[in-house]
């Protein structure tokens, strides 16, 4: 196989200091900083650098692609001055307040600041903890006469409740005056219009905000996609809506997206149960509500009786939380933006992020119908109309509640609260939510209980039983990949969280195969598709198309679980929610910014005091940023981090590493490195003409890439890093060596354009001035041109070369595309019990390249 041709990355051989060391004898990493499609630095900062006074048909590029945007003229966002009154074009915001760069105020200095966003934000340490920690610190300090930065937790939590940052006052209503209510119930409530403001202000994001709805096209056939929330038809329409009123032109919408989950916070306080509502406005970028950098916060918190009125008190009290939001709706309010100027907004309730048991609450429906359109319940997937705020009120005026529950699902005795706000269709706000309906739905409730319930019907108890607990082993078995959780039982665990269904999608389908029919792994492979696609950070009318494709298939292969008696029936809400997805695209954009997930990872924030303590420090933060206050770190300024290496020579590694011709394939990369248009081939050139190099090399255990990978858990800029690991000893036990996707023609697509290989050494060298970070690979290679047809994933094996030994080479680091994942093709063979998951790359003949290992992972190889 020929050596890859170089790219034109740039590198820096700084080690990682945030890794651990693997071993103490091995402690270097190599850190790259590219994007893996090929781009370098801060991707698209232009495409991120909207211009909110745009013309309608802006054009500008983006990824390769030249796109344009039709704006909105209509409402299209200017400046104004504090009473509304639009400023002339350039004017200049009000000057800001002339703060000092050092006031840390409340906090003495840096690092006390430091210390309390570490110990209550990111450690969440509780207060005996604290007091403990600190004592101890203050017994180091004792014979300097000094003392650590704070008392005790009293003294912590004291210094910031006194900071006026991001203090949005909680107030609380009492419900006691309904018939239907025997006791009164607490309702816990900030005002919705100040904590948007806030986040309108925020200048984390500054560069990750709307101001104005759009329409993104290519140029390249004229075809539409959707990314951001303010790229949907809903918000287009809305627009439409509120300009009919002259006084609204100019203004800037900001759609508040509310989300709720009865599951997070039980208060054992005589009948009453709580849990939060939260909010976030539509104009944040979705991969900055994804991130959690305050685009997602606590509004309220909502009793809920144990008692059959808690519907009712459900409604009544979201609408009386959000009233506080009505005058900005109908009239556009002065606010002022991060960028100091005061712009003209108004507001309007946008979607509503919910798992199906509270679309049902806030649908006012019965249960097993459907909250976004009319299908019958006992035949969902019909063709049917969608529901709307209009259709309901006519269908109650004219039908008794009896005919309303039985022929349409809908309760009549209640009114939606969204009956009380201007623009707002209940119905039309349920957002898709791909947490509940399609990784714990459709993936684990549905097709892995239906998995088990098959070969408990196919076959006897005890041979069912050893297949289940071969599928454990299977998953088991699968090999560490960077940011994939590992399941040393299999499924044997009683809790599931929305974390572990996620990590299980990614490796459960190669632990079926052989186990169970091919209709069986195709219906999972079309479910995997669907989730994947519908999980991009940007989708386009190509791939709506893929969607449809994907839930046909899913359709049509899950069949065989009817046939075979496992089920009854496909007419599951969860489920039929998939048929929506095109058309929630289209209306929200894409669904990644809008799935419960995301109030999920919320949790741990719901108590009130906390929360307040949480939001202050983040404004404290922003604030600090801001100023230039928090480069580097605290220790960065006195004392840098130190990354080393191993210090080795070639024959060393060589021995190390069980390669003898180690020192040939060194010579052949130089030649190839200093003559890159030679055509020939590197194996074809004779040594005698290839460099000879006999100094020191430094040997590295890891490599630290970052690349723009948006549609995965990353940073604000869509940003995210990887570790690729290769070291005798990890963690002072067994070796790892990670697999990687190898760029050997970025002009051919996907996997056609990649290779994979396993790193078994990371090392760098300098010759003749110029300094070459290289990794040892073992090829791996593709069994055929396309994909596995039933798994949708490509098949390899490992490459070998002369005498059947294993193939390798020496590549230069920026010929590494990102890691790979790959999982052994286990077909009916049954493991034994003694395998472990660090014997995965070295105990099968061909391997799965498993592109559902995260999502980029999943958009490159294909």
């Amino acid at each position: 196989m020929p050596v890859p041709p170089q790219d034109n990355h740039q590198e820096s051989l700084e080690p990682d200091p945030q890794m651990p060391s693997p071993h103490p004898s091995c402690s270097g990493d190599y850190e790259r900083d590219v994007d893996a499609d090929g781009y370098q630095g801060d991707m698209d900062e232009h495409l991120r650098q909207q211009s909110p006074h745009a013309d309608v048909n802006t054009e500008f590029f983006g990824r390769g692609d030249q796109l344009y945007r039709n704006y909105h003229t209509s409402l299209n966002g200017r400046p104004c001055d504090v009473n509304g009154v639009y400023l002339p074009p350039g004017a200049p915001p009000p000057p800001p307040e002339n703060l000092a760069t050092d006031d840390w105020t409340p906090f003495r200095n840096r690092t006390e600041f430091e210390m309390a966003e570490f110990l209550y934000k990111h450690n969440q340490m509780p207060a005996g903890q604290i007091d403990r920690l600190l004592d101890l610190w203050a017994s180091t300090l004792a014979k300097h006469n000094d003392n650590p930065p704070f008392a005790d937790h009293r003294d912590l939590y004291h210094v910031i409740d006194s900071s006026p940052f991001g203090d949005v006052p909680w107030q609380c209503f009492t419900d006691e005056d309904k018939p239907w209510m025997d006791d009164e119930y607490e309702v816990w409530f900030r005002d919705p219009c100040e904590v948007a403001r806030n986040m309108l202000a925020n200048s984390t994001y500054a560069n990750e905000i709307d101001y104005c709805p759009y329409r993104e096209y290519s140029t390249e056939g004229n075809k539409r996609q959707w990314k951001d929330f303010m790229s949907g038809d809903w918000v287009w329409d809305q627009a439409d809506k509120i300009t009919k009123d002259p006084s609204t032109l100019g203004s800037t919408f900001v759609p508040v997206i509310l989300g709720s989950d009865k599951t997070t916070v039980s208060v054992g306080t005589g009948n009453n149960e709580y849990y939060p509502l939260y909010a976030s406005i539509g104009n944040i970028h979705n991969n900055v509500r994804r991130a959690h950098c305050d685009g997602v916060v606590i509004i309220g918190f909502l009793a809920m009786p144990k008692s059959i009125f808690h519907r009712q008190l459900f409604h009544l009290s979201l609408s009386k939380i959000l009233d506080l939001l009505k005058p900005g709706m109908m009239t556009p309010e002065a606010t002022r933006f991060r960028d100091g100027h005061y712009w003209r907004v108004i507001y309007g309730l946008g979607p509503y992020i919910v798992d199906y048991k509270e679309q049902v609450l806030l649908a006012c429906i019965v249960r097993n119908w459907c909250p976004k359109c009319v299908a019958n319940r006992e035949d969902l997937d019909e063709d049917a109309l969608p529901c709307s705020r209009e259709f309901t009120e006519a269908l109650v005026e004219e039908a008794d509640s009896g005919d309303l529950w039985e022929d349409f699902g809908i309760v009549a005795q209640l009114v939606p609260f969204t009956n009380d706000f201007p623009r707002a269709d209940i119905y039309q706000m349920i957002s898709p939510d791909i947490l509940h309906q399609l990784i714990k739905g459709a993936f684990k409730d549905h097709l892995m209980t239906w998995v088990e319930k098959y070969l408990r019907q196919t076959h006897n108890k005890q041979k069912a039983q050893k297949i289940m607990d071969d599928i454990d082993r299977r998953i088991a078995a699968v090999a560490s990949f960077s940011g994939l959780r590992r399941f040393p039982q299999g499924r044997g665990f009683k809790q599931w969280t929305g974390d572990d269904s996620k990590a299980l999608m990614k490796v459960y389908l190669p632990a079926i195969e052989g186990h169970v029919p091919q209709d069986v792994i195709r219906a999972f492979r079309a479910l995997l598709d669907f989730c994947y696609l519908v999980h991009c950070n940007i989708i386009t009318e190509d791939s709506l198309l893929q969607i449809e494709d994907a839930l046909s298939r899913f359709h049509h292969y899950r069949k065989i679980f009817r046939t075979t008696d496992v089920v009854l029936h496909f007419s599951l809400p969860r489920q039929h929610s998939l048929m929506h997805y095109a058309q929630n695209i289209r209306l929200f954009a894409a669904p990644n910014g809008l799935c419960s997930s995301i109030t999920e990872n919320k949790r741990i924030k719901a108590i009130l005091l906390t929360n307040q303590r949480l939001d202050k420090l983040s404004a404290l933060q922003v604030d600090f940023t801001r100023q230039g206050m928090l480069t580097g770190t605290c220790l960065s300024a006195a004392n840098a981090l130190e990354g080393k290496a191993r210090t080795q020579t070639v024959p060393a590694l060589a021995d190390e590493l069980h390669i003898p011709h180690l020192p040939n394939l060194l010579r052949r990369f130089l030649f190839q490195q200093l003559h890159p248009d030679d055509p020939r081939d590197p194996s074809d050139v004779p040594l005698a003409e290839c460099p000879l190099y006999l100094s020191k090399i430094a040997v590295f255990n890891s490599a630290s890439l970052r690349f723009y990978a948006p549609s995965d858990l990353s940073g604000i800029g869509g940003m995210h890093t990887e570790h690729i690991h290769s070291c005798p000893s990890w963690r002072g036990g067994h070796s790892r060596n990670d697999c990687v996707f190898v760029n050997t023609d970025s002009n051919l697509p996907g996997m056609q354009g990649l290779e994979v290989a396993c790193v078994r050494a990371f090392f760098s060298f300098q010759y003749r001035g110029e300094v070459y970070p290289c990794a040892v690979v073992h090829w791996f290679d593709k069994i055929s041109n396309a994909a596995d047809e039933d798994t949708g994933m490509w098949v390899v094996r490992p490459g070998e070369g002369a005498n059947n030994t294993a193939e390798h080479a020496i590549i230069h680091i920026d010929a590494i595309y990102r890691a790979a994942h790959l999982i052994p093709m286990y077909g009916m063979e049954f493991l034994p019990q003694e395998l472990k998951f660090y014997h995965s790359y070295d105990a099968f003949r061909t391997y799965y390249v498993n592109k559902y290992a995260d999502h980029h992972a999943f958009e490159i190889a294909f």
